[in-house]
């Protein structure tokens, strides 16, 4: 599996971004798929994730009601959809991927072993 994470940019406060995740040579059956970000001068932290089989997501709590998890089966793509976004959501933004991931480990970026390139989000003032 190779990810692909797109949709990055620039916006203001208030306003929205959608980030795509895609695969390719694969699909994300039994895969968990996440979203990490990291600021600059800051460790990259767990925003959001989907298993995909269930559909079940996880969310970070400073993003939980802004930010909305969803899969597309035919692309083989996980969407982030990034509502009424703060500065503070300014970073750039990973995607992973991997099978076996326990529940405990959804958070850990160790826990992924793929990931794609990251995606800048700039959220101006």
């Amino acid at each position: 599996v190779q990810l692909q994470a797109s949709g990055g940019g620039l916006v203001q406060v208030g306003g929205s971004l959608r980030l795509s995740c895609a695969t390719s040579g694969d699909t994300f059956s039994s895969y968990v798929v996440a979203w990490f970000r990291q600021a600059p001068g800051k460790e990259r932290e767990f925003v959001a994730g989907i298993r995909w089989n269930s559909r079940h997501t996880y969310y970070e709590d400073s993003v939980k009601g802004r930010f909305t998890l969803s899969r597309e089966n035919a692309r083989n793509t996980v969407y982030l959809q990034m509502n009424s976004l703060k500065p503070e959501d300014t970073a750039v933004y990973y995607c992973a991927a991997d099978r076996g991931v326990i529940t405990s480990s959804i958070r850990d970026s160790r826990a992924y072993d793929i990931w794609g390139q990251g995606t800048l989000v700039t959220v101006s003032s």
